[in-house]
């Protein structure tokens, strides 16, 4: 209710101007203990999730909030995309909310103050409760990306509850292409090596792999098979399209990737694929367009053991993944399912 009344005075600011003032005021809310484990507990790649509602990354992009988003009623949060080096990320405006659509396209270019900082944040709340992951990426400027990649898994190994590796923005250029076969199976190779050399004989983070909407079979289908092949902990599908479904908004014709709820068929129909493709045998985090404990629970039921938001947020608040739990419990018991892990895959 809180964030209805003042939602006005937020959308009249400018979206990049907003979101910060957003994580200004998280980071002002009085300290609160994450979720605990209840009806929604879901393990995945080793980990116990309270509950499988997550805060996709690019919304804490320098960890600055994971604990007070944990406080909210997140079962996680993922933060970044971090690089090794600080970057300015593209020329403004690059961040458009399209209110008609209920959508956001952004051509952020992984802007973030670099892995010194957020990790010098991240050992500060080290023995604190909750799960909050690491997403790394590569400096644009780089000129061997999967070293920067290994550089990054290196540093957060230490203070990530997992690790995942965002090859699939759309806003650094050439940045895609690290998806096909030969490039991935090199790049997470780098990862996995530069991991188990940061924990050495330590219990490891798994390692998720964040993959594009705009896919074609033969690319579903290998990076599957690489991903059941490295053992990765989680597949997560998907981030943002560079497609442009009907859009009603001024803004429909910026470039970048496009989120919210003109993602949501296509986000689904990929989820779907990739649990064919893998045949169930990695599990799957569905992001793109999830709104509504109803829209979260079709992600499941196609076959996401978790589950994560950031633009419907925009529009609904930080709430709505508190409200998505409550939601989900409801749907849960009315489908007969004692636990998410019964239902995932379950259509």
């Amino acid at each position: 209710m809180l964030f209805r009344l003042i939602r006005p005075a937020i959308f009249a600011l400018d979206s990049e101007t907003g979101h910060r003032l957003a994580l200004r005021g998280l980071a002002a809310l009085p300290s609160r203990a994450p979720a605990a484990p209840g009806p929604l507990a879901v393990e995945v790649a080793g980990l116990t999730f309270p509950n499988p509602v997550g805060v996709a990354a690019g919304f804490d992009k320098d960890a600055e909030v994971p604990d007070a988003l944990l406080g909210l009623g997140f079962g996680f949060t993922e933060v970044g995309s971090i690089t090794p080096l600080p970057q300015a990320g593209n020329p403004k405006p690059r961040l458009f909310r399209l209110v008609e659509d209920q959508a956001v396209i952004n051509r952020m270019g992984f802007n973030n103050g670099g892995a010194e900082a957020a990790l010098a944040r991240l050992r500060a709340r080290s023995g604190r409760p909750g799960i909050v992951a690491v997403n790394i990426g590569a400096n644009k400027d780089s000129a061997d990306r999967i070293a920067d990649y290994a550089v990054m898994a290196r540093m957060m190994a230490p203070v990530a509850s997992y690790l995942c590796v965002n090859i699939s923005s759309p806003n650094t250029p050439g940045l895609r292409a690290l998806q096909d076969e030969s490039a991935l199976t090199g790049l997470l190779d780098a990862v996995i090596a530069a991991r188990d050399e940061a924990i050495g004989d330590a219990a490891k983070p798994p390692v998720f792999l964040k993959v594009a909407p705009d896919l074609e079979p033969a690319d579903i289908d290998a990076i599957a098979r690489i991903a059941i092949d490295k053992k990765l902990g989680a597949l997560v599908v998907s981030n943002t399209t560079i497609s442009r479904p009907d859009l009603r908004s001024d803004h429909a014709g910026e470039t970048g990737g496009l989120s919210g709820a003109p993602l949501r068929s296509l986000a689904t129909q990929r989820l779907r694929d990739f649990r064919k493709a893998t045949g169930g045998a990695i599990p799957l985090v569905g992001v793109g367009g999830i709104a509504t404990a109803e829209h979260a629970w079709e992600r499941i039921r196609a076959g996401a053991s978790l589950v994560q938001l950031y633009s419907a947020m925009v529009y609904e608040g930080p709430g709505l993944g508190a409200r998505i739990v409550r939601g989900l419990e409801t749907l849960m018991r009315r489908d007969g399912f004692a636990s998410i892990a019964e239902a995932v895959g379950s259509e």
